[in-house]
């Protein structure tokens, strides 16, 4: 089991790059090999999973019950909720090509591609095309609505993070810049979108903890938790009130830095 200093390191590393466009998995690889980390375990990874989810379901707690209780006075058949239903089957929409990618590819996506210069490169890459797509962005004035193909293209590029370094909000508010949303519109679906996919990977992992039973420290798993939990929330508030104001380009600029970092490592 890590030491609860490296648990507080990783579980504020977890809840700062959830949800920011600069990829968590380019971040929780570097404290393990500079610093000769153990790996964190599964009882960790869904303990602050857990924490990112709640901190997502609580911050869009009313938009949810919207999208709940719309979408069941549709079924209803209440057509004036249509506008809540339609979201739900986008959101369900975006997220299939995870799931079929995940299931398909997922063991040879963690066997073979979480690698340092696959990591340096997509941490590039994906920060360049954030820059394009920023520098895209509609107003809001004249930005698109989310609509079903718009929900799947976007679902495409999700699948994609699960190459580590891509970052999921990362690129799906790429790919959603890029097909005409506004700025908050594309970070507003892209949260949303982490909601099915957290609570899916979260789901996976526990179902492996189940199968292979281990010795838990409760309160070093309940404390990371929480602080991966206040992190996250903190981050998407202040994200969210900031996008307008300064854009993308402070990650971009991060994300380039990132990759050159992450690239002397590897080449020494």
């Amino acid at each position: 089991m890590i030491e609860p200093l490296q648990a507080l390191w990783l579980a504020v590393l977890q809840g700062l790059t959830e949800f920011l466009p600069i990829s968590s998995s380019a971040h929780l690889v570097i404290p393990s090999l500079l610093l000769a980390w153990p790996d964190q375990g599964l009882a960790f990874d869904v303990a602050v999973h857990v924490g990112t989810l709640s901190a997502v379901i609580i911050y869009y707690r009313r938009a949810l019950r919207d999208l709940l209780f719309g979408s069941l006075r549709w079924l209803g058949g209440e057509r004036s909720a249509r506008v809540e239903a339609y979201m739900v089957a986008c959101l369900a929409v975006a997220t299939l090509p995870a799931v079929t990618v995940g299931l398909l590819a997922g063991g040879f996506i963690e066997a073979q591609l979480r690698t340092l210069p696959v990591i340096a490169t997509t941490t590039l890459v994906f920060g360049l095309l954030l820059w394009l797509a920023d520098a895209r962005a509609p107003a809001a004035s004249t930005a698109r609505q989310v609509t079903l193909a718009l929900a799947l293209l976007v679902g495409l590029a999700q699948a994609a993070a699960l190459v580590p370094g891509v970052s999921r909000s990362g690129v799906t508010i790429t790919a959603a810049l890029l097909l005409g949303l506004s700025r908050q519109a594309a970070a507003r679906f892209s949260f949303l979108l982490s909601i099915p996919v957290i609570a899916g990977a979260g789901l996976l992992k526990s179902m492996e903890l189940a199968a292979a039973p281990q010795s838990v420290d409760w309160f070093l798993l309940v404390g990371a938790a929480g602080i991966a939990g206040f992190t996250a929330y903190a981050c998407i508030a202040l994200f969210l009130r900031w996008l307008d104001r300064v854009g993308l380009m402070p990650f971009v600029y991060y994300r380039i830095a990132l990759a050159l970092l992450l690239y002397s490592i590897w080449l020494a």
